[in-house]
């Protein structure tokens, strides 16, 4: 009897597949089991449970379970047969399904490919869709070059539902690791995932892509990684990122979860001759860094050779809170009452902030003249947060970040937020502290000049009161140029103007008095004229 049972197990499980749980089955607690051999041509690799009944009519069930060594977990395609729960995201559901037809119309695979996945999924990123593809198919463990449906939604299901901003950065920098030595990523691997944090940013505010200094502002940022090295561990450049340029990258995994979770959307309008649209809201600004404003017309035009690229604008809004990045008010492009539009913008304002289109050129020293007074007249008065960037004549620049309005004072002042940074020839957090900001050009007894640091006695940066030299960690260098940023909104930037056209109003009307003939008879002034020898001709 158990030998015809156990024989009869075997056969239907070699054309069937593993169940949910491997193949293993619990029996209750208040069951007795006892373990019989069964026949000794099966080689101990059938083993009959016996369970007895407590019903109490001494009937016995027959099971059959696998003894191996081994047991099997995982499907050929990758799929976890050992997962009780399958996916429940609809979107993921019909993804998978749309893919899987047009991979076995293609390809004649009952399955998912690479090449279908990244031409229906990211046709605009090919590079970032394959490495996704690959990232998955090592997850699943996968022995064959495609991905099953099951394996797919699992993986899916999977990444999509990484919340831990650590392990979705570790994620991204696995993507880009070595091919050969997957612990490890090179200089090619880092360049290659800030190319696609920038292109992603850029495309979705309505900026140019392109950048004459894009290679060297990569560069700043490879060289403070790797230093000397060729390549470093994962978990090195990992904690890089997270302790100084992460944002930019959970851009790019907001842009992957929304496009996994909406694409199938446009797949299935591409049967009916529609094509892939996602509601990106675009700001209707342009790039700021290419021209001046036309609407303001006291803007200053703008010199591209010496003035902040857009490159290097990306990489400090990534480093800086989002403090200095926040948008203004984004609206879509079809401005009406749809649902689908509104909730578009709610996706992508988080995103969309990482784009500083919103920061105004308040001093250009090759514009405005260099000197202190020209620094004071330029940036005080503006009630929102600032970048002061200095450019050295050794090819060095630096960045003082203030989060709020800059003042005169004997005091180091500055709330969270507050940030000395190295942009060239590598990029570097100096220090991120409150209280590290000193401005100080009228009030004696104290340094005057303009400083940042936590140590009042050793600033890390500190530049003379004639704004001619900088000092850094006590290397002295002649000061090229300086350049200030506003980052607050638009009505930071007209209250400051509305200040400087009362003051000039203010300067105009005491400087020209009228006086009567009979207000000047008793005029104090009339008085010091004669007593300094003065002839009063007034008859």
């Amino acid at each position: 009897m158990g030998n015809n049972v156990s024989a009869k197990a075997m056969s239907d499980g070699e054309g069937s597949e593993p169940p949910l749980d491997g193949g293993k089955h619990k029996s209750h607690q208040h069951h007795k089991s006892s373990i019989q051999s069964s026949n000794a041509n099966n080689n101990a690799s059938d083993i009959v449970v016996s369970n007895s009944n407590s019903n109490g009519n001494g009937s016995n069930n027959s099971l059959k379970v696998q003894s191996q060594t081994q047991t099997m977990t995982r499907s050929a395609s990758g799929a976890d047969v050992t997962e009780k729960h399958l996916t429940q995201l609809v979107p993921v559901e019909r993804l998978a399904d749309i893919l899987k037809e047009q991979t076995s119309a293609k390809y004649g695979i009952n399955g998912i490919v690479s090449d279908v996945f990244v031409t229906q999924v990211f046709p605009g990123y090919t590079d970032l869709g394959h490495r996704l593809f690959q990232l998955m198919h090592v997850s699943s463990k996968a022995t064959t070059k495609h991905l099953g449906v099951v394996a797919f939604r699992q993986q899916c299901e999977r990444f999509l539902g990484i919340m831990d901003d650590t392990k979705v950065l570790e994620s991204y920098i696995k993507m880009y690791a070595q091919v050969d030595n997957p612990d490890f990523i090179d200089k090619v691997g880092v360049t290659r995932l800030l190319h696609i944090c920038y292109t992603i940013a850029m495309q979705h505010s309505g900026n140019a892509v392109l950048c004459p200094a894009i290679n060297r502002t990569f560069e700043s940022v490879t060289k403070s990684i790797f230093f000397s090295h060729d390549s470093l561990s994962l978990g090195f450049v990992c904690r890089w990122f997270e302790q100084n340029l992460i944002r930019p990258v959970l851009l790019v995994h907001k842009y992957c979860v929304h496009t996994l979770s909406t694409a199938y959307r446009g797949l299935e309008q591409q049967t009916q001759s529609c094509g892939l649209e996602l509601q990106t809201p675009v700001i209707e600004q342009r790039n700021p860094f290419a021209s001046a404003d036309a609407t303001d017309h006291n803007a200053p035009s703008m010199h591209m050779e010496s003035l902040m690229p857009l490159s290097q604008a990306w990489l400090l809004a990534g480093a800086l809170p989002p403090l200095y990045s926040k948008p203004r008010t984004i609206t879509p492009p079809n401005s009406s009452n749809n649902s689908s539009a509104q909730s578009a913008v709610q996706i992508f304002k988080d995103k969309l902030s990482m784009m500083p289109s919103h920061w105004t050129l308040l001093y250009d020293s090759n514009e405005h003249g260099v000197g202190a007074n020209r620094f004071l007249h330029h940036v005080l008065g503006y009630r929102g947060p600032t970048l002061v960037l200095l450019h050295t004549n050794d090819k060095q620049t630096y960045c003082i970040a203030a989060p709020s309005e800059w003042k005169e004072t004997h005091l180091f002042v500055g709330s969270e937020g507050s940030c000395v940074i190295q942009l060239l020839p590598k990029f570097v957090i100096l220090e991120k502290k409150p209280n590290i900001l000193y401005l100080n050009t009228s009030i004696r007894g104290y340094p005057k000049g303009l400083r940042a640091g936590a140590d009042p006695r050793k600033p890390i940066i500190a530049v003379d009161e004639h704004f001619e030299n900088v000092d850094c960690k006590g290397i002295a260098a002649g000061l090229r140029s300086i350049e200030v940023w506003g980052c607050g909104d638009k009505s930071s930037r007209d209250v400051q103007l509305d200040i400087k056209k009362w003051q000039i109003k203010e300067a105009e009307r005491q400087r020209t008095v009228k006086l009567t003939a009979a207000d000047w008879m008793d005029h104090p002034d009339r008085y010091l004229l004669e007593l300094g020898g003065r002839q009063n001709y007034n008859n």
